[in-house]
């Protein structure tokens, strides 16, 4: 009677020890239909999928996922979190002045961005500024818009608008093409993050 009553708790204790634990399961999700096989697998657990956004979903456990990449796994308390997606992108927006290299001399362009970046400083309206000198014909005061990627401004122009702050005036050159722009960073960047997150009951 004694072994058989050891022998049940054995097969017991060994059947808790193979159970894997939800952390161990989301390991193993990659994918949103994976993720959503797991929910109608596992209802006890009451799993379920959010769509975060920044900016939008704001409590304090949002703010966590939204800052955790794709595959992160983690806990709070007894529930378990997978983000399962994360798409993220970032626009940038300037002012600027364009100056012609092919139809001026470098001197000429060192000359201009001085007198340009002086008076700028002096207080004077970049957007002035920029009807005054540009040499491109725009007509929005040298404001971008809201841009991203090379196939709307040129990848140093970007590359400058990330690395500065808002309000710095700073000199762009792209010297293949001759293009010089003085630019002002006017707008702090707009980030926007969506992320999918897989949330179960238990660790």
């Amino acid at each position: 009677m004694k072994s058989s009553f050891f022998s049940l708790l054995l097969l017991l204790s060994a059947s808790a020890y193979a159970q894997q634990t939800v952390t161990e399961k989301f390991q193993k999700i990659a994918t949103v239909q994976q993720a959503q096989q797991f929910i109608d697998a596992n209802a006890p657990l009451k799993p379920a999928l959010l769509h975060l956004s920044a900016g939008k979903d704001s409590s304090l456990i949002d703010k966590r996922l939204l800052r955790q990449s794709k595959g992160d796994i983690f806990s709070v308390g007894y529930v378990t979190y997978k983000v399962i997606e994360s798409e993220e992108s970032v626009k940038y927006r300037a002012n600027y002045i364009f100056l012609d290299g092919s139809s001026l001399s470098q001197a000429e362009v060192d000359s201009l961005k001085k007198i340009i970046v002086n008076k700028a400083n002096a207080g004077e309206s970049f957007d002035k500024l920029s009807d005054q000198y540009t040499m491109d014909g725009n007509n929005t005061h040298g404001d971008t818009g809201w841009f991203f990627g090379e196939e709307q401004m040129p990848k140093e122009f970007q590359d400058a608008v990330k690395a500065h702050k808002l309000g710095d005036i700073f000199f762009v050159d792209v010297s293949d093409k001759q293009w010089h722009y003085i630019v002002k960073k006017t707008y702090d960047d707009d980030l926007k993050k969506d992320v999918t997150v897989l949330r179960a009951n238990g660790r």
